[in-house]
């Protein structure tokens, strides 16, 4: 009896002894996904309400456009841009003021930035999304006069219609410019709030210029919500070619 106990107790110990798994190889296989593929009713159904609630969301309807929205230049400024810059400052210049007691001069983005137009008539949540899909952020850089100073010279050397806000009324000449900021005329020796996305702060699109500000503000603010929060409250949307940019 106490030879099988033994035995018993040896086999338990081996079962329990840890051993090393090592990886001898890797394979893969593709899965084409495809309409060959037959759908599941069972995943169908689960699927379903969550899907009808989805298409629902986007179809809200938000604001109207009495005109079609487009990226269309002129004057190296376009309605799509003038609006997108014009509804962000507005939506996030009164949280930068709860937030620090100071305002945003201006806001700038960039043109490659505007990922749809927003066509004449009922404009919804879809609109919003597909204006602006990704989750950027907003936030507010302390810039320098040389940093704007660098900022003008990307606008005027891309010859691109990058949205700037109706703060700036720049007037590019032939071999020099312009600038005022909301009315004033540009001082190099003074900072600038700056209001853009997270994305172009980090220097997308080449502007480096954003990178290293004096400070740098994060206000927990999507580009898309203020998008979506800007059309609910305003009953028709409204953006024109202006004195902003003028050459």
């Amino acid at each position: 009896m106490k030879f099988i106990n033994l035995i018993c107790l040896f086999l338990l110990l081996t079962a329990c002894k840890k051993t090393e798994n090592n990886l001898t190889k890797i394979t893969a296989k593709n899965i084409v996904i495809d309409s060959s593929i037959a759908s599941s009713a069972k995943i169908d159904s689960i699927i379903a309400p969550y899907s009808r609630k989805m298409i629902g969301e986007m179809e809200k309807v938000l604001s109207y456009s009495p005109y079609n929205f487009t990226k269309k230049s002129e004057n190296r400024q376009s309605n799509l841009g003038n609006l997108m810059a014009d509804m962000c400052y507005e939506m996030a210049n009164a949280i930068f003021k709860d937030k620090t007691g100071s305002e945003i001069d201006f806001s700038m983005f960039n043109n490659g930035g505007l990922r749809a137009i927003i066509s004449k008539g009922n404009v919804t949540q879809e609109d919003a999304f597909n204006l602006m899909p990704f989750e950027n952020e907003l936030v507010v850089v302390q810039l320098s006069g040389a940093k704007i100073e660098e900022l003008v010279t990307y606008f005027i050397d891309s010859k691109s219609a990058h949205p700037l806000s109706k703060e700036v009324a720049l007037h590019i000449k032939k071999d020099a410019y312009s600038l005022q900021i909301k009315g004033q005329n540009f001082d190099k020796n003074k900072t600038y709030n700056v209001l853009t996305s997270d994305y172009l702060q980090g220097g997308g699109d080449r502007m480096n210029f954003f990178k290293n500000p004096i400070q740098l503000t994060k206000i927990d603010y999507k580009v898309r919500d203020a998008i979506i929060h800007y059309f609910q409250q305003t009953d028709t949307i409204k953006a024109t070619i202006d004195n902003r940019v003028t050459l």
